[in-house]
């Protein structure tokens, strides 16, 4: 009885899976190209926090162990990278802009 009730559950989910692949179109469409806004927005919401919160905890052990002097120089250096990092994104907007003043 049992595994008359687990043929007839399969039979009819293959069925079901058989009718949804018949009703697919058989052409999808072409890609489009890659979502640049959605992956910089991803970085920047999901990445870049987990990277600075691991950058804090490396300072707090070296500055728990006296290394203040190490601890000053990587912060000065992790504030620098950000800074480029923002100028980066920043050169994106600007040349968006040319771009459309150019070619209007």
């Amino acid at each position: 009885m049992i595994a008359f009730e687990l043929m007839q559950t399969a039979t009819s989910g293959v069925a079901q899976a058989l009718h949804t692949l018949a009703t697919a179109p058989l052409a999808a469409e072409a890609p489009k190209g890659i979502d640049t806004n959605g992956v910089v927005t991803f970085f920047a919401s999901k990445i870049a926090p987990i990277l600075l919160a691991v950058l804090g905890v490396i300072f707090i052990g070296r500055a728990s162990r006296g290394e203040i002097s190490k601890v000053l120089t990587s912060s000065a250096i992790a504030i620098v990278g950000l800074a480029f990092i923002a100028g980066a994104a920043t050169l994106f907007f600007v040349g968006d802009y040319l771009i459309d003043l150019i070619f209007e």
